[in-house]
C-alpha cells in the first residue's frame, strides 16, 4: 500500500480552501471586465482539441494553487507509474495499460516483465482480418446468406465503449450492415433487438472476458435458442457466433470456434476497452483503417498527457477544475453537453467511466475519505437539453459545472443547421457565466414583479472544447482526454480508480435470490424483513 500524506493536509489543499472564500465573492462579468485577455489566457490547443477555460471561476492564483495541487500529489510520478505497468491498481494488483492498447507496433511496454505490446497488435490483426471478412461479404452465415446484422452482447463497458463508439462514428460506418446492441438482462432488450431479424444474416458477438458474465451469458444463451429455433442445426453456432474472452473451455463449449475468439488482458479494465477486441463491433462498423485512426487519437493524448506541462496539459487541467468545484464549491454533478447528435451516447459513457472510477470512499491507504470524491456526470446532446434541464442549470439553486463539446464542421451540412447549432452551443456557455442583472430585465421595459423571475444571476462556470470535425482520430482524442482527467483526480483523491468493488454485491445478493424467485418450494427467508417481503410478493404474482 502506498502511505501519502492526506491530501486535505496538503499545504496547497489548505489555500485553496482560504483561496476559494474569496474567489465565491468574484463574478465573471467582473473577472472579464478587468482583464481583457482572459479568453486567451484562459485557452489552450493542443493535439487538434481547443479547451476554453476562461469560464471558470479562477484567478491566475487559483491556477497555481491547483496546479500546485496536482505537483504535491505526486502526479508527475503516477502518470510515469502507469505508463511504465507499475500496478497501480492496488486492491487488485494489476497494471493498468489501457494506453498500450493504442501504442504503435514499435512501442515497449512491460506488464510482469513481458513486452506487451506485440500481443495487442496480434489481436488488432486478428480483429481487422475477421472485420473485412464480415465487412466485404466473404465471411456467410450457416446457409450460405452474407450478414447483415451483427449484434453485440455485452454489459458495462462491453456494451457502453461500443454503443458510443458506433454512434459516434455512424457517418463513417458501413452502410450495408445494421448493428444492434444487447446489454440488459431485461428479456425485452433482446426481444426488441432482434424482433425483425433474419437469423441466417445474423451475427452475434458476446463480450465476456471470463464467458461467465451473468447478464451476457444469459442473452448469449437466449441468442443461441433464437438461432437455433430458425436454423435448427447445432453446427450453425459457429457461423453465426464470435466471442471476445479469454476462457477457450467455455467459448468452445458454447460451440463458438475459438479460431474466432479475440482476447485482451487483466491489465485491461472493462471501463477502459473500448480501444480492445471489445471494439470489434466498432471496427466491423467503420473499418480496420478508421479503427486504427481512432487508435492513433487515443495515442496523441497519451502522449500529450505523460509529456506536456502541466499548465498546457489537457487532461490535468480539466481534472483540477473538477477537483475545484466538487471539493471547494460543493458542486454534487457535472453536466456533458455535445452539441453533436453523433455523441448523444457519450455522455453515458462517460458515467462509467467518471463514476465506476472515482466512485470511492476509501484512499489507497484503506482510509475512510472525509471529502467528496466522484462528482456525478450526465448530459444529453444538443439543443434538445436546451428545452429540458438547462432551466435547473441557469436558474436553478445547484452549482452545475457544464463542458459543452462542439465542432467547426458538420459531417451533414444541411443550410443554416450548423451556424444555428453553434450559434446555441456557444450563447448558452454565454449566459450561464454572464446572465442577466436586473437592470438590464428591467430596462427592457419589464414590470418590477416579473423582474425577480426574468434574472439571470450568471457565474456559472463551463469549459467550452472543440474541434475542426468529429472524425475517428478526434473521438479516441475526446475519450483519453477524459480517462486521464479522471485518473487525474483520482490521484489527487487518493483512491484507486481501476477498481470497481462496489459492484460485487449486488450481482452476489443477486445469484442467491434468483433460485429463491424460482424454487418450486417457499424458501427459507434469509433476507431482511423488506427483501423478504418483496420475494413473497413477486412469487404470488409471476
Amino acid at each position: 500500500m502506498r502511505h501519502q500524506t492526506p491530501v486535505t493536509q496538503l499545504p496547497s489543499w489548505i489555500a485553496l480552501g482560504s483561496h476559494s472564500t474569496a474567489l465565491k465573492a468574484l463574478h465573471l462579468r467582473d473577472l472579464f471586465a478587468s482583464d481583457p485577455a482572459r479568453a486567451n489566457r484562459f485557452s489552450l490547443e493542443a493535439e487538434g482539441i481547443f479547451l476554453d477555460y476562461s469560464k471558470n471561476r479562477i484567478t491566475d492564483e487559483t491556477l497555481a494553487l491547483l496546479l500546485q495541487l496536482a505537483r504535491e500529489s505526486g502526479l508527475a510520478e503516477s502518470i510515469e507509474a502507469m505508463f511504465r505497468g507499475d500496478a497501480i491498481n492496488l486492491t487488485e494488483k494489476r497494471s493498468v495499460l489501457h494506453t498500450a492498447l493504442r501504442a504503435p507496433r514499435t512501442a515497449e511496454i512491460f506488464s510482469g516483465g513481458v513486452n506487451v505490446v506485440p500481443d495487442v497488435h496480434a489481436v488488432l490483426d486478428k480483429m481487422e482480418v475477421f472485420a473485412e471478412r464480415v465487412r466485404s461479404g466473404e465471411w456467410t452465415g450457416h446457409t450460405g446468406k452474407r450478414v447483415k446484422t451483427v449484434v453485440n452482447i455485452g454489459i458495462g463497458g462491453s456494451d457502453l465503449g461500443p454503443v458510443m463508439a458506433y454512434e459516434a462514428l455512424r457517418h463513417y460506418s458501413a452502410r450495408d450492415l445494421q448493428f444492434r446492441f444487447v446489454s440488459n438482462v431485461d428479456g425485452t432488450d433482446f426481444a426488441e433487438a432482434t424482433l425483425d431479424l433474419d437469423a441466417s444474416e445474423t451475427l452475434f458477438l458476446v463480450a465476456s472476458k471470463t464467458f461467465t458474465t451473468l447478464e451476457t451469458m444469459t442473452n448469449a444463451r437466449t441468442a443461441r435458442q433464437w438461432l437455433l429455433a430458425s436454423l435448427g442445426d447445432e453446427a450453425a453456432i459457429a457461423k453465426h457466433f464470435a466471442a471476445i474472452s479469454t476462457n477457450a473451455a467455455e467459448v468452445s463449449k458454447f460451440g463458438i470456434d475459438t479460431a474466432n475468439m479475440f482476447g485482451f488482458w487483466d491489465w485491461v479494465g472493462g471501463r477502459y476497452s473500448m480501444d480492445s477486441a471489445i471494439g470489434l463491433s466498432t471496427m466491423i462498423a467503420i473499418g480496420g483503417a478508421n479503427f486504427r485512426a481512432m487508435l492513433a487519437g487515443f495515442h496523441a493524448m497519451d502522449t500529450h498527457f505523460r509529456t506536456a506541462p502541466f499548465e498546457q496539459n489537457l487532461p490535468v487541467l480539466l481534472g483540477l477544475l473538477g477537483i475545484l468545484y466538487t471539493n471547494f464549491f460543493g458542486a454534487q454533478t457535472s453536466a456533458v453537453l455535445p452539441y453533436d447528435q453523433y455523441l448523444k451516447r457519450f455522455p453515458a459513457y462517460l458515467q462509467q467511466l467518471t463514476m465506476e472510477s472515482n466512485g470511492k470512499s476509501v484512499t489507497v491507504d484503506s482510509a475512510a475519505v472525509d471529502y467528496e470524491t466522484g462528482a456525478i456526470y450526465w448530459g444529453e446532446p444538443g439543443t434538445n437539453g436546451q428545452h429540458s434541464f438547462y432551466q435547473l442549470i441557469h436558474q436553478g439553486t445547484k452549482l452545475i459545472p457544464c463542458d459543452f463539446i462542439g465542432f467547426a464542421k458538420s459531417l451533414n451540412p444541411l443550410g443554416a443547421h450548423h451556424d444555428i447549432l453553434v450559434a446555441n452551443l456557444f450563447a448558452q456557455a454565454e449566459a450561464l457565466a454572464f446572465g442577466k442583472t436586473s437592470d438590464e430585465v428591467r430596462a427592457q421595459g419589464t414590470a418590477d414583479w416579473l423582474v425577480p423571475h426574468r434574472t439571470f444571476s450568471g457565474n456559472r462556470p463551463s469549459n467550452m472544447i472543440l474541434a475542426e470535425e468529429l472524425t475517428p482520430e478526434i473521438l479516441g482524442k475526446l475519450v483519453a482526454l477524459y480517462e486521464h482527467a479522471v485518473f487525474t483526480q483520482g490521484i489527487i483523491w487518493r483512491i484507486d480508480s481501476f477498481d470497481q468493488w462496489g459492484v460485487e454485491l449486488g450481482k452476489v445478493l443477486a445469484m442467491k435470490i434468483v433460485p429463491e424467485l424460482q424454487s418450486e418450494t417457499e424458501p427459507a427467508e434469509t433476507h431482511d424483513a423488506s427483501t423478504n417481503h418483496l420475494i413473497r410478493w413477486y412469487r404470488s404474482r409471476r
